[in-house]
């Protein structure tokens, strides 16, 4: 049986760990004490978050009534609280939606899609009205047959709106004809109707102008929002990889995973309603340069090895030596998106990664041998918040975004996509680049990059997130690093006059207090050190202005929140460059 909810519908992360009944275990972990304690109040921020929402929230029971829901959504039907709505409320069919009918139509397109988004329909009031709502259910089959949340906006101004516009219309019309028939200045009232729909045109304009900008204004604020998200999750994800590289009990290693599952799935869902925010904006313009197609590959491959070995599922890669103009970071991204998705549906068996040459053109393929899908659904799985649920897969999992923003990606970057699937025998996505962009490699590589043991490195870490510094540097530790941590290029630089120890490379985040940046701290202590000593930038800032300069420098960027196998890719291959 599941536990209770709090009130913001979160577990409680001390009984999470099983440390909120027996404060006594607290004292053998200190550090995991003190990211419990940060790990409370993001909860205590996202209850806010819940309780202050604009829009009424809500998880349901379409065979019964309410499991909980926000003020917001006791606001939009007329009740003074949560509490009230669900006392009152005991069977969404007959006592929440007007009709019983459309109640039924509704029920059956999500039993058989699986969601719906923004249907406009009518709820019933407290006092037995009617408000005009926009609805968006997502069935959580992991909860229950029928259990849905629900998303619900109050949109009675604007249906009154359209329906004050439709009487004007009419008025309009009527008097016109009225005029026309009886009067020989007709034409004058005409005009005068006329331009009092031009008027209303104008004004039009002027809205949906006003719309636009608040739609902006909506994307600035998930990326500040995200920022602010993404600190406190990079130092909770690193301290909980250290905790996983430690030797833990059965069970203390278990409540360590999952709490590593779910801080994971908070990571990539607010990557991914970034990414899917600017495609809607086509705010994400591609920075195309020459690149390595072979070795973006193979670190790839390094990267999923952890994934793989955590699965059971073998990875395979396959190369060819190629270079192609490509925005390096998207390209990236469709491939981490094709290859996770792989790993999700291939509960045993193979997954390979593999670049095919074909007449002056590139494909990249991702093949498993998982589940499969049903020809009829091939559409489907790139449809935003939509997921397919195959028998043995665990249902959903994740917000259904990832192939969505691979379809979009591929669109910008003007790549060609096709899907081969067969349900219990696999599938096989591929990118094929553009005739034109491709260029043949002649100076010759090592099939597979060099690999460094991390034991007895130096790195010097300079981050001014006190929780984020020290958990970069446990991670590192557990690794076998040695770590020089400081929280500015002031402290780096006066540590280093003062001993003989110099570091193997440098991880500075890119925001520093006063108004430096970590590209200053870098350049600081190379020149301190008279030699270009191998550096990375690690920063929530993932705008293409800074991607651009940084690769003007020379400087390679890992963005936050660090995923340790990604970091552990990228200290690799610095060391493996000097």
């Amino acid at each position: 049986m599941k536990k209770p909810f709090d009130r913001a519908g979160v577990y409680d992360v001390r009984d999470l760990l099983g440390l909120g009944s027996q404060s006594g275990r607290k004292n053998y972990y200190p550090a995991l004490q003190e990211r419990i304690e940060e790990l409370e109040r993001e909860k205590n921020r996202y209850k806010w978050l819940f309780e202050n929402a604009l829009h009424g929230i809500f998880q349901g029971d379409l065979r019964g009534g309410f499991l909980g829901c926000n003020p917001a959504m006791a606001r939009i039907c007329g009740y003074p609280g949560p509490k009230e709505i669900q006392t009152r409320v005991i069977r969404l069919r007959e006592q929440l939606f007007c009709s019983a009918n459309e109640f039924d139509t509704l029920r059956q397109e999500l039993l058989d899609k699986g969601s719906i988004r923004a249907r406009e329909t009518r709820l019933c009031r407290a006092d037995n009205t009617a408000v005009y709502v926009a609805i968006t259910l997502l069935r959580r089959p992991d909860l229950g047959p029928e259990v849905v949340e629900a998303f619900v906006a109050d949109i009675s101004e604007r249906v009154q709106a359209q329906q004050k516009l439709v009487q004007i219309n009419a008025d309009l019309e009527r008097r016109v004809e009225e005029r026309t028939r009886a009067l020989q200045d007709a034409n004058a009232g005409l005009h005068f109707q006329i331009a009092q729909r031009e008027k209303v045109e104008r004004e039009l304009v002027i809205a949906a102008k006003a719309a636009e900008d608040a739609n902006r204004s909506k994307d600035k604020y998930l990326a500040a929002a995200s920022h602010d998200l993404l600190q406190p999750l990079n130092a909770a994800r690193l301290v909980i990889s250290a905790l996983q590289d430690s030797a833990l009990p059965a069970e203390e290693a278990r409540m360590v995973a999952q709490v590593h599952r779910a801080l994971e799935g908070a990571e990539d869902l607010l990557a991914d309603l970034l990414d899917i925010s600017k495609l809607d904006q086509q705010a994400m313009v591609p920075d195309m340069v020459m690149t390595d197609i072979a070795a973006l590959v193979r670190s790839l491959g390094e990267e999923f090895e952890a994934v793989a070995a955590n699965a059971g599922v073998e990875l395979r890669v396959r190369t060819v030596p190629a270079m192609a103009q490509t925005d390096q970071r998207m390209l990236t991204r469709i491939l981490r998106n094709l290859l996770s998705n792989a790993f999700r549906y291939t509960p045993r068996g193979c997954v390979l990664l593999a670049l095919r040459a074909r007449n002056e053109s590139l494909r990249i393929e991702v093949w498993d041998t998982g589940v499969g899908i049903e020809e009829s659904k091939l559409q489907d799985i790139f449809t935003e918040f939509h997921q397919l649920l195959p028998q043995g897969t665990g249902g959903r999992q994740g917000a259904g975004l990832g192939l969505a923003i691979v379809e979009r990606m591929v669109s910008v970057l003007g790549y060609k996509m096709d899907v081969v699937s067969r349900p219990g025998r696999g599938s096989r996505f591929s990118i094929q680049l553009p005739a034109g962009r491709l260029t043949a490699r002649r100076a010759g590589l090592p099939d597979a990059p060099v690999r460094l043991g991390l034991a007895g490195t130096q790195v010097l870490v300079i981050d001014n997130e006190p929780a984020v510094l020290e958990s970069m540097k446990l991670l590192l530790e557990c690794w076998g690093c040695s770590v020089i941590a400081s929280p500015d290029e002031q402290m780096a630089v006066e540590y280093l006059k003062q001993t003989d120890v110099l570091p193997a490379a440098v991880l500075a985040d890119y925001h520093l207090d006063n108004e430096r940046t970590g590209l200053q701290a870098i350049d600081a202590i190379r020149k301190l050190l008279g030699k270009p000593l191998p550096a990375a930038l690690v920063t929530a800032n993932c705008s293409d202005e800074l991607r651009k300069q940084m690769r003007a420098q020379d400087l390679p960027i890992l963005n936050k929140p660090v995923k340790p196998n990604r970091l552990r890719a990228l200290l690799t291959s610095l060391l493996s460059a000097s």
